[in-house]
């Protein structure tokens, strides 16, 4: 009994550790688009994308995971625009990025925590040619936006 309780309280620090499993179709899917990617401590893929006419570059994430959402997978595309606090979002801005939101086609504002991101929410069977659409236009609304609350600035 007591190596049992030993053993349980050996893997105990293992199950807080963040799960990090690689989705080898997303990995497939940004490789085909000539995508390089890094992944982040929540096994989110990380792109960089080149503006190289601005002298640019912009953050975009792909989500690690996906949700269920009526029997439909669903992933997120997302890239930082602002941090709230040091760029300056303010309450009525937020009602701008709300009226803004319903202008387009695919996508949306949404605030985590101290970010500004714009977030587009595809079907995880998106092809490549697909997904690597969805973080081009993601990345360059996100840019544009850090451009006009930060004027130069290029953090994210």
């Amino acid at each position: 009994m007591r190596l049992i309780a030993l053993a349980l309280a050996c893997l105990l620090p293992l199950a807080s550790l963040p799960a990090t499993a690689s989705d080898a179709a997303v990995e497939a899917r940004l490789t085909a688009r000539g995508l390089k990617f890094t992944t982040d401590e929540d096994g989110d893929y990380k792109v960089v994308l080149n503006f190289s006419s601005e002298n640019r570059t912009q953050l975009v994430y792909v989500s690690g995971t996906t949700e269920d959402v009526s029997g439909i997978s669903v992933r997120e595309v997302f890239a930082p625009a602002a941090n709230i606090k040091t760029d300056g979002v303010t309450a009525a801005m937020a009602l701008d990025l709300l009226r803004e939101s319903r202008t387009k086609k695919i996508g949306s504002w949404e605030i985590d925590g101290d970010y500004l991101y714009y977030v587009i929410k595809i079907p995880d069977n998106v092809d490549a040619a697909q997904l690597g659409a969805a973080i081009r236009v993601a990345g360059s609304i996100a840019d544009d936006k850090e451009i006009e609350l930060s004027g130069d600035a290029d953090n994210l």
